[in-house]
């Protein structure tokens, strides 16, 4: 089964352009900063919003088709949607919050008991949403969310109201779910931690424009564009120019080789912070650069650097090593340091 999106949604002078496509191998991340349109293009895509055009189309079912002017109302999409907070009904309990999503009023006593014991609520069957913890309140949307036997699941930002203490514990519950649904996942986010570790693709959205699906792995090792390399955590981003099988750096008057040929658009290169590495002046890549600043983080040291032919103001290199390696370093002023070929991202 797979959900195919390509639809056009213009809000004020907002332009969302969106090209994309769930199903089998795991869920697809919509990762974007906010502001980009991930809410919006979900809500289109679980018929709460209506597209301007373009078409939706579910198991090769029109869900909307703007040439064919077709609409079919959110109720019937069979797309289950999972919000920030989850958007329990307050003042009904756990049992009758998993029973508004049975169809059949005859069944929804029966249904409701079977997901109470599924998904380990029956001692919280009768409280309501603000009595429950974190988990509880999770496992009841999921409970809710499957008595509506979905066929495909849009998650908007499941996670972004938690603090970090309880987001692992609730994550690996959600993950846990979602492992056991063999229908299209979308999930929205703009947290790299997330999608790396609960999707397997990746759909890009930047301004309300998506990028091509590529693969987590992708996006980590060939991100491709700035805006990717960016919501991926590049801290370094910077002007290049392409030289043979070589970049120029002119802000920084470095030139690093890349692994991989030089695409002929390139005009800037990213470099990830841990890939910068202390160095012997003989490995290639390296360049001797100057110590402006130290930053001890929990487990690890941030330097930034300023490479010795660096224009006076030029962005800083930022260096993420570990703080023993850091400790033991004999200069702390003056280092000389190197970018791997195969950790120069080739952007455009």
């Amino acid at each position: 089964m797979k959900l195919r999106v390509d639809i056009v949604k213009i809000v004020g002078n907002f332009r969302l352009d969106v090209q994309l496509e769930a199903g089998e191998g795991g869920a697809l991340a919509l990762l974007g900063a906010s502001g980009s349109g991930k809410s919006t293009a979900l809500r289109c895509i679980a018929g709460l919003t209506e597209p301007d055009e373009g078409r939706i189309m579910l198991d090769g079912e029109p869900l909307f088709d703007s040439f064919r002017h077709i609409n079919v109302p959110a109720r019937k999409r069979r797309i289950g949607l999972l919000l920030p907070g989850y958007a329990l009904f307050p003042h009904l309990t756990v049992r009758r919050n998993i029973a508004a999503a049975v169809e059949s009023r005859a069944d929804r006593e029966r249904v409701a008991e079977d997901f109470l014991r599924r998904f380990r609520l029956t001692e919280a069957a009768d409280k309501k949403p603000r009595q429950l913890s974190e988990l509880e309140r999770q496992r009841t949307a999921l409970a809710r969310l499957s008595a509506s036997h979905p066929s495909a699941l849009i998650l908007d930002e499941p996670l972004s109201t938690l603090d970090s203490f309880l987001k692992s514990g609730v994550e690996q519950e959600l993950s846990d779910f979602l492992d056991g649904f063999d229908g299209p996942v979308v999930w929205a986010s703009h947290d790299r931690g997330e999608v790396y570790r609960n999707c397997s693709y990746v759909c890009v959205l930047e301004n309300g424009a998506s990028q091509e699906i590529i693969s987590a792995e992708r996006l980590l090792n060939h991100p491709g564009t700035e805006g990717a390399a960016r919501l991926s955590g590049c801290k370094n981003i910077i002007g290049a120019i392409p030289r043979h099988n070589a970049v120029f750096i002119p802000e920084w008057g470095v030139t690093l080789r890349s692994a991989y040929p030089i695409p002929p658009l390139l005009n800037r290169v990213g470099i990830r912070a841990h890939q910068v590495r202390i160095s012997e002046p003989a490995l290639v890549n390296a360049f001797e650069a100057a110590v402006e600043q130290v930053i001890e983080d929990v487990s690890s040291t941030i330097v930034l650097l300023r490479p010795s032919g660096a224009a006076e103001n030029a962005p800083l290199l930022r260096m993420e090593i570990d703080s023993a390696t850091w400790r033991t370093t004999p200069d702390q002023r003056h280092v000389t340091v190197a970018i791997g070929p195969q950790d120069v991202l080739l952007l455009q």
